[in-house]
């Protein structure tokens, strides 16, 4: 069984999905060291650009098909930490990320945004970072609402070698186009 209900008398306490599987991960010890970071945790399989200051680097557990983040180099926990030009460059590349999601996938929309500490939601809370979320029309469906499970319609492998030539088209040698 892989989920279920919980009922006492009729009345629905939560939903449970088993995952035994991650046991292991429960249990290991985990490594120290930031996830963002180039020389640290950081994995360059989800990497889609890399600017002067600042790269685009799918999430690795996406709200939508396309999420993706624009990450300063630099381990920046708050904004006054930014220099103009890592502002400047952040902010282009998340322009860039949405060109180039529009000219792949066709979103109806963009969630663009920051989670400024854990009680804000950031789960990395001490290395900044800018999310943007392409959206659809309907994209919150009832598996969202009623079933709280998301549906990914691609691989992130296929959604990075589908973004990845796009980056290199809309930049000119003088920076975004």
């Amino acid at each position: 069984m892989f989920g279920g209900t919980f009922r006492n008398q009729g009345v629905n306490f939560m939903e449970a999905v088993y995952a035994p599987w991650r046991g292991e991960y429960i249990r290991s010890e985990k490594p120290s060291g930031c996830i963002f970071c180039k020389n640290s945790l950081r994995s360059d399989d989800y990497i889609l650009w890399e600017g002067k200051s600042v790269y685009v680097m799918l999430n690795r557990y996406p709200y939508t098909c396309g999420h993706l983040m624009v990450i300063p180099f630099r381990h920046l926990g708050r904004l006054e930490e930014f220099t103009p030009e890592e502002k400047l460059e952040t902010f282009d590349l998340v322009e860039l990320a949405q060109r180039v999601l529009q000219a792949a996938m066709k979103p109806d929309g963009f969630n663009v945004g920051m989670n400024l500490g854990r009680v804000a939601g950031a789960g990395v809370d001490d290395h900044l970072h800018v999310h943007l979320v392409p959206r659809w029309n309907g994209d919150t469906n009832f598996m969202t609402v009623t079933g709280e499970t998301r549906v990914i319609s691609e691989d992130l492998s296929q959604t990075r070698a589908s973004l990845m030539p796009l980056f290199s088209h809309f930049i000119s040698p003088g920076g975004p186009k």
